[in-house]
């Protein structure tokens, strides 16, 4: 428990730092289950340069994100490759992820997802594969607040599920 605080803390003073080259390839999802909205609200944060590859990649190699640039393609392309490499499962069922949109940070792009219609949250499966076709070292790290606690997941490419039991 000790080594993955400390790896944690180690991760996001990386992140925080704002070098424009990073040895790291990692994504931070935040999801909050809002009883009284009946709703999961995340927040999925990647860095451009690392989506940006994969959009060009996987769409079209003159995307350009956070410039000027930027066309509404790209922003297309965004949620619909969000929305391809992210599952979630509450209480055993797939739900819908509604795609509300992004707005760029620094070096990353914030992307806002809400699945409504949560009336209680007694366990969560995530797959997060965002940019694991792209880097195999690739990380994704989930953070789930409720209003009774907090936990933590890490998805990799070997482990790019997990799940979490309220019960």
């Amino acid at each position: 428990m000790k080594f993955s605080r400390i790896f944690l803390l180690i991760l996001l003073v990386t992140l925080v730092s704002g070098t424009p080259e990073h040895k790291f390839y990692v994504s931070i999802t935040k999801i909050e289950y809002v009883k009284e909205k009946s709703s999961l609200q995340i927040i999925t944060k990647i860095f451009i340069d690392d989506i940006e590859a994969a959009l060009q990649k996987r769409f079209d190699p003159s995307i350009s994100l956070d410039t000027k640039k930027e066309t509404e393609a790209a922003d297309e392309d965004l949620k619909k490759y969000i929305l391809q490499k992210i599952f979630i499962k509450v209480n055993g069922k797939p739900v819908t992820l509604d795609y509300i949109g992004k707005e760029y940070d620094t070096d990353m792009v914030v992307a806002y997802i809400e699945v409504k219609n949560v009336k209680e949250l007694n366990t969560i499966e995530i797959e997060n594969k965002v940019l694991m076709d792209m880097f195999p070292e690739q990380q994704n790290i989930i953070h789930l607040k409720t209003p009774k606690s907090r936990r933590s997941l890490i998805l990799d490419r070997d482990e790019p599920k997990g799940k979490l039991d309220f019960n």
